[in-house]
């Protein structure tokens, strides 16, 4: 199974409303980044590990993903670490744009994703869960309207 080790802080600066957001409020974004990363692994098999720099404020509930603070190490050299605990280095996929990271990470076998292409495709899938959601609730609305005889053009 693949796990991703998701370097957190640089994928926030590379989703622009987060990193508006993390200016003014870092804990705010941390809990928006943690809920896109949750949601878009809630149908995938893998395991996920979100890295972020310092110590945890308030706590993130999360199932999806296991969230990982760096406490009084850099978040770059706690995934380092985990990296190099890996049994199966080949398994993981480290999401970063920080060029030391991810030629460490390339070194040690592991698949790298830059930070700014993950963040699209989590984003567009955001996208495509809102779109089939609301195509549910039109087909459901239809066949509400037929059910009960209501016409659609009063």
């Amino acid at each position: 199974m693949k796990h991703y080790i998701i370097d957190g802080n640089n994928l926030i600066g590379k989703i622009p409303e987060f990193f508006n957001i993390q200016k003014k409020d870092p804990q705010s974004s941390r809990v928006k980044l943690a809920y896109l990363v949750d949601n878009y692994f809630s149908s995938r098999k893998a395991k996920v590990s979100l890295h972020f720099d310092g110590f945890p404020k308030d706590a993130i509930k999360i199932s999806n993903a296991k969230i990982i603070y760096s406490d009084n190490k850099s978040a770059d050299e706690k995934i380092k670490i985990q990296i190099e605990k890996s049994k199966n280095p080949k398994q993981l996929v480290v999401v970063t744009s920080d060029n030391n990271l991810a030629q460490f990470a390339r070194v040690c076998s592991c698949t790298v994703l830059a930070s700014d292409s993950f963040a699209k495709t989590i984003k567009n899938s955001e996208k495509d869960d809102e779109s089939s959601i609301i195509d549910e609730l039109r087909k459901s609305s239809s066949e509400f309207e037929k059910l009960f005889g209501i016409n659609e053009k009063q």
